[in-house]
């Protein structure tokens, strides 16, 4: 069996890409832990659809103050300059293009940037939420997920199957073997694991890879 990246691998790849001082909206569950791997001397400014701008970490467990949480109902701090606005104009913010990236989960991911990361079903959040608000008024969408579900089917394919979140809206997909850009409507490969070839990546894989020049090798630490 091929080894893969963790979540928080996947998480800490990401945060690699984020600019300085970039406004940044992370989705609910798995994509909130990029916000624990900031690169040093860069500081990202996080904004949460229920209304905070500049939140920070968690608190300590038995520190944490409920009337501070984010999107995910979990418990945040603040950062110097932290603010407080209604539900409304944080989705004007979201709306009117302030948002310079948005990193989202998924479901599926079609070779064409079509994203489908919700679901009615019981395991599901069981509403869009602000997502399909996000993958619109962002000026990027990142989408960080596992290469493969849980019983080994492609989760990058040619078209969803699954009710969609948004119609070519992602840019570029980390996932736990590679790093996959979305150009011209194919999956073009940037990176991947060392340990494997990219036959064996293809093979898990829902779309062709197209290759253009070298592929990097997808490097992290071990968390």
């Amino acid at each position: 069996m091929i080894e893969k990246l963790s979540n928080a691998q996947i998480a800490w790849r990401a945060a690699q890409d984020i600019a300085d001082g970039a406004y940044v909206n992370l989705g609910i569950g798995f994509p909130e832990m990029v916000a624990k791997f900031q690169p040093p001397g860069r500081e990202a400014i996080f904004h949460t659809e229920n209304g905070i701008l500049n939140f920070g970490e968690a608190p300590p467990e038995g520190e944490e103050d409920w009337d501070l949480i984010n999107a995910g109902k979990k418990a945040v701090t603040l950062k110097p300059g932290a603010s407080f606005f209604h539900h409304a104009d944080s989705f004007a913010m979201v709306r009117g293009g302030h948002l310079d990236v948005a990193i989202l989960g998924a479901y599926e991911v079609a070779e064409t940037g079509d994203l489908a990361n919700w679901s009615t079903g019981p395991q599901g959040i069981p509403a869009v939420g602000g997502a399909m608000d996000l993958v619109h008024g962002a000026k990027r969408v990142a989408v960080i997920t596992d290469h493969v579900t849980r019983d080994g089917k492609p989760k990058l394919v040619k078209a969803c199957s699954l009710p969609l979140t948004g119609v070519a809206c992602v840019t570029r997909v980390y996932t736990s073997l590679a790093v996959i850009d979305i150009e011209n409507a194919r999956f073009v490969l940037r990176e991947k694991l060392a340990c494997m070839s990219l036959d064996e990546l293809q093979a898990l894989t829902g779309a062709e890879l197209l290759v253009q020049g070298t592929i990097g090798e997808l490097i992290v630490p071990e968390l």
